[in-house]
């Protein structure tokens, strides 16, 4: 096969792509190794399973290595002055070309395989949806990755010289670490290493031993404390666990603002990354504060924002996160920091919604707690008297903590004008503060149950094409939103009002 280099306006990608491949499906291959060794001494000897093994590697991993040889030949790129090209396939070339004036995002990915050896992933994306538009150059060198970015994301500053802040807006602080197990992470990981090890057990057949050791150590001890024995480990196990996922996601954090008027986030203990969000696209931030990490004084910050990826690989890579956990004093600074403003609006004083919303929010929550033990009382009534029993049970643990939740969502209920900003909150599990430039509300979208129309209630939605797309202001008295939304963007709304006539 030739390897002669394409032409000179044209680029190919990193040859070691062939030696990364071959390692990494090395690595994925011992891992899998073993149990399958133990699984095939069920039909044979020891080392004839590991002869059979050993060969079956070394297949995978040739064919592996092979089939991205033959994807480095035939896959070249190109920056033109108008347009950045990508042509890749062998029997079925694809061509594909992205406008670079549509060109919204450049990130740089690069795990550890691909540090050790100085090369990055470089995706070059428009913000729409789908994988047509992206581009993927998987890998190149390190000083190549930047060139394109810094190439491809060359804009005209436009901002104020020396009036707003410039160059490092935030970095780590070790100290926020203490925010990772309070998350929800924690009790979904260490639900999956239960779910792991029993996984495991059962592929190497040993799944009825692990069960029965667990047994044994728990043969003297009431079936309630060994229940919650196993849950506290399995909470330890998460524990462990979203430490170890924080360290690696956010470890060397740096958010920067670069000449030209582009956030730069760059993150990652093994996996590192660079996220560029380019000032212009930026519509405002949303404070997050998920219930645990609330609760001890902390907030993350999301960028609003058009033309961030919207692939699958990006959906799941916090794109749009530009400060992890953190008290809530140092999220409101970096937000003030990013939106160029003296004083953040996500601290802005909210107008409270009237009390009918709170009877919503308790009728809700309560008609949630309480329908699993009605249904319960029911089997109760009709089966045995031990289903009442735990009906009981959990009426008096779901009830309230119903009411809390219901009255704490209540209060978290809130919206505002704030200079060039609308600021609407909501929601107690995950509480959201998000503050919308004005500028780019699009639309209004306004709903009104028959409930909401007899409690004098209604939400109103203001649409646009940045961040989730949507932000709510939940169960507002009726002619209070629709004055928010009108003083929000003038105009918009006003020719769908009805105006009372003066001295009505």
């Amino acid at each position: 096969m030739s390897t002669a280099a394409p032409p000179a306006d044209w680029h190919r990608l990193d040859p070691r792509t062939v030696l990364v491949t071959a390692l990494v499906v090395a690595g994925v291959v011992a891992g899998a190794a073993i149990p399958v060794t133990l699984g095939l001494t069920r039909w044979s000897s020891l080392p004839v399973a590991v002869l059979q093994v050993l060969a079956g590697a070394l297949l995978v991993i040739g064919v592996a290595a092979g089939a991205d040889r033959v994807r480095w030949h035939r896959t070249r790129y190109r920056i033109g002055t108008e347009r950045v090209d990508l042509h890749t396939g062998l029997l079925l070339v694809k061509r594909r070309s992205l406008a670079r004036s549509r060109i919204r995002t450049v990130d740089l990915t690069a795990n550890l395989m691909l540090r050790l050896l100085g090369l990055v992933t470089v995706r070059i994306g428009t913000g729409e949806q789908g994988s047509e538009s992206t581009l993927v150059l998987d890998p190149v060198t390190r000083a190549e990755g930047e060139r394109l970015r810094l190439l491809l994301l060359e804009r005209a500053a436009t901002a104020s010289p020396g009036v707003h802040r410039e160059g490092e807006l935030a970095v780590l602080d070790p100290r926020w670490i203490r925010y990772a197990p309070v998350s929800f992470v924690a009790p979904m990981l260490g639900g999956a290493a239960a779910g792991a090890v029993m996984q495991v057990s059962d592929w190497i057949g040993a799944q009825g031993q692990v069960i029965e050791w667990v047994g044994d150590r728990f043969r003297e001890t009431p079936l309630l404390w060994t229940i919650i024995v196993l849950v506290l480990a399995a909470l330890v196990a998460g524990v462990v666990g979203a430490l170890g996922l924080w360290i690696e996601m956010w470890w060397n954090y740096r958010l920067e603002r670069e000449a030209g008027g582009t956030l730069r986030v760059r993150r990652g203990l093994f996996t590192s990354r660079s996220i560029s969000v380019e000032e212009a696209r930026l519509r405002g931030v949303d404070l997050v504060e998920p219930l645990g990490v609330r609760l001890l004084g902390a907030a993350r910050l999301d960028a609003i924002t058009t033309g961030l990826a919207k692939d699958h690989e990006a959906r799941n890579a916090d794109h749009n996160t530009l400060l992890p956990a953190a008290p809530r004093t140092r999220a409101d600074s970096v937000a003030a920091d990013v939106l160029r403003e003296p004083d953040t609006p996500t601290g802005a004083a909210l107008t409270p919604h009237p009390r009918a919303a709170r009877g919503r929010r308790l009728r809700w929550s309560l008609a949630a707690a309480l329908a699993p033990v009605l249904i319960l009382t029911l089997l109760g009534a009709l089966l045995t008297p031990v289903l009442l029993w735990i009906a009981l049970g959990c009426a008096v643990v779901a009830v309230p903590v119903a009411v809390a939740l219901a009255l704490d969502a209540y209060r978290a209920l809130g919206h505002a004008l704030a200079g060039d900003y609308l600021v609407t909150r909501s929601g107690t599990v995950r509480r959201s503060t998000a503050a919308l430039e004005r500028a780019g509300v699009i639309g209004w979208t306004v709903k009104q149950s028959v409930f909401q129309r007899r409690a004098g209630l209604l939400s109103i939605t203001a649409t646009t094409a940045a961040g989730g797309g949507a932000y709510t202001a939940y169960d507002t008295d009726a002619s209070e939103g629709l004055t928010f939304a009108a003083d929000a963007v003038p105009g918009l709304l006003e020719p769908f009002l009805e105006r009372s006539p003066k001295g009505a």
